[in-house]
């Protein structure tokens, strides 16, 4: 059961950037025969890293247990069974450092599908990670965080759809299942007109919010009506991140005809800002272009989240942080709120006799860490532009 009287938890998804070299799951192809078993090992390195940051929220990665649903891999499906008591350890563990675990399927695990085959392998994907949790003895603070899906050119029929989704769930996956509003499809509003409907625990993005509310609603009052779809006894989590406010970086193709017109100073003035002066024998530009809001920044900006907690006083749930630097973005978080918003740190357990401690973090920050390469699937959204709809 929730404790009232611990600290707000703040947490982040599945890479770590603070400790090179440390995965979030067996990544080898399926030739190489990944395990669950294999996974869970490289999480537990994740768990005692955790200790050691004292941060005790984690969205696992989705990829957990490799090929346990693939439709054309049954050696792969007995996957959880085989790995019970590993699973039931690695749980044990998580309980004991007070972790509160969570998973977020990728943006590929639809309810709200046309195609019914999607949905059933949809499904599939969510009683697994359900299943996953289960054997862990999670809590049920533990959750499967999802989107309602895709538009299909009618609003209305897909959100009716997601509700067919969610009454073919089994117990054990709606026990799990929590509802998140998304930037360009599915506002808050359409998860509340879901929720009276379901009963869906329902999370909160705080980023997502400000990207979509035709509705105009008020922030608090939303994120009220968020949290009381939770259960008396268990805490609420909600999703938070600041936009990229940089420039963006986009590699075009300079073509042989273009270069042509360059090299015989043929070319007509561009609008186009590029990073360089682009040479006559260039056969790609930097393009700079302005940020998209939908995307999350690197960090999180303090006194943003600082203005969004006092606006949120006497509400009480945990924060996935979702900036891109992970860890780290915690690990410079916490010293910014401790120096410019110490009411709110106090929230999350954070006090003056930490300043030494978070000082030292900080500092070690600037000795570099590791970037990210790709982009996190685990945070069940695509990499878009405004105009863009799902299929």
């Amino acid at each position: 059961m929730n404790d009232t009287t611990r600290p707000l938890r703040l947490g982040f998804p599945v890479k770590v950037l603070g400790r090179p070299g440390m995965k979030g799951n067996d990544t080898r192809r399926w030739q190489k025969n990944p395990h669950l078993k294999c996974s869970l090992e490289h999480v537990s390195e994740i768990l005692d890293y955790l200790k050691k940051v004292e941060i005790n929220m984690y969205r696992l990665s989705s990829d957990l247990a490799p090929y346990a649903t693939h439709p054309d891999m049954p050696q792969f499906h007995n996957m959880l069974a085989e790995s019970d008591a590993e699973l039931a350890a690695f749980g044990r563990k998580a309980r004991e450092q007070d972790v509160r675990l969570s998973f977020h399927p990728s943006q590929y695990v639809l309810l709200n599908s046309p195609d019914p085959e999607l949905t059933r392998k949809s499904i599939w994907d969510l009683s697994s990670q359900a299943e996953i949790l289960d054997r862990m003895g999670c809590r049920p603070e533990a959750v499967l965080v999802t989107h309602v899906g895709g538009v299909y050119d009618d609003r209305q029929a897909a959100r009716a759809r997601w509700i067919d989704g969610w009454n073919q769930c089994p117990e054990h996956v709606q026990r799990r299942l929590v509802l998140e509003n998304d930037d360009i499809r599915f506002s808050a509003a359409d998860v509340l007109w879901i929720q009276e409907r379901t009963g869906v625990r329902c999370v909160f993005d705080y980023q997502h919010f400000w990207c979509l509310n035709p509705e105009r609603l008020d922030m608090r009052e939303t994120l009220e009506k968020f949290l009381a779809t939770w259960p008396a006894g268990v805490r609420p989590k909600i999703h938070f991140s600041s936009p990229r406010t940089e420039m963006r970086e986009v590699k075009r193709q300079i073509t042989p005809k273009q270069r042509a017109a360059a090299k015989a100073g043929k070319t007509r003035k561009s609008k186009e800002l590029t990073k360089t002066t682009v040479k006559a024998t260039a056969r790609i530009k930097t393009v700079l272009l302005p940020p998209i809001w939908t995307g999350h920044s690197d960090f999180t900006n303090p006194f943003e989240f600082a203005t969004f907690m006092r606006m949120a006083e006497g509400l009480e749930f945990d924060v996935m942080m979702e900036g891109k630097s992970k860890d780290v973005s915690i690990i410079k978080l916490r010293p910014d709120l401790l120096r410019y918003a110490p009411d709110v740190a106090a929230r999350f357990g954070i006090t003056a006799a930490d300043a030494a401690d978070l000082a030292a973090e900080e500092q070690a920050l600037e000795q570099g860490v590791a970037a990210e390469g790709e982009p996190d699937v685990d945070e069940g959204g695509l990499i878009h532009s405004p105009e863009e709809e799902m299929a």
